[in-house]
């Protein structure tokens, strides 16, 4: 297998997406992403969003996410692993599929399960936003809605009743971060769909690492 570093510079070059040279000069870049990577564009909303590190070297944390204590439950730390079968990714490989799925690989979704009052603080660019109360039956979700995402956004099959997903695509969840249980949900809720654990990935630092990282973020809607 390829080392991540070299998996990006291919995707980000085969989908012809500019790391850091066509957006920033990559040595006029202090903070880098990685010692080769000084940013990624991605495609959000329609529009090119350039991805890199807050160049501010005294710049702090995002105040919505200092906070060190929450109550738990609801807010645990979440385990490594949360089912067998489901990747647990990083932000090196989250850029990875961010650029993929930005230069037209559309077998790949990066999904902000998050609620919609999150959302609006900030999210990952090239990220759509299904909440995790979209795919819970037990918080009012009806099967018609559930089949809508499965089948017009994930590209699952209806076949008398059972769900072809053969064609389906990867999906890359995240959420607050890693006491964060939105995004576990909607895994939680996929799996118990059937939906095939390697076609699902998790980036469990989510919303806390990417803010800690000083990773550019956009308004979500």
């Amino acid at each position: 297998m390829k080392p991540i570093k070299t998996l990006i510079a291919m995707s980000v070059v085969s989908a012809a997406l500019a790391v850091s040279a066509n957006a920033i000069a990559g040595d006029k870049v202090a903070v880098k992403i990685t010692p080769d990577i000084a940013s990624v564009n991605v495609m959000h909303d329609g529009k090119k969003t350039t991805i890199m590190r807050n160049q501010d070297q005294k710049n702090t944390v995002n105040k919505s996410f200092a906070k060190t204590s929450r109550k738990c439950p609801p807010f645990c730390i979440q385990p490594s692993t949360l089912a067998p079968g489901v990747e647990t990714i990083a932000e090196v490989e989250m850029l990875d599929y961010l650029a993929r799925m930005s230069g037209g690989d559309d077998s790949i979704l990066v999904v902000d399960s998050r609620t919609p009052d999150w959302v609006k603080k900030g999210t990952i660019p090239g990220a759509v936003n299904i909440p995790w109360t979209a795919l819970n039956p037990a918080k009012g979700a009806s099967p018609i809605d559930i089949a809508d995402i499965m089948s017009g956004q994930f590209g699952a099959k209806e076949q008398e009743g059972l769900w072809d997903y053969t064609n389906a695509k990867t999906l890359v969840l995240f959420c607050n971060g890693m006491w964060c249980g939105q995004s576990p949900n909607n895994i939680a809720n996929l799996l118990k769909f059937g939906y095939p654990a390697h076609k699902i990935k998790w980036y469990r630092g989510g919303m806390q690492n990417w803010e800690i990282l000083g990773l550019t973020t956009v308004p979500g809607k």
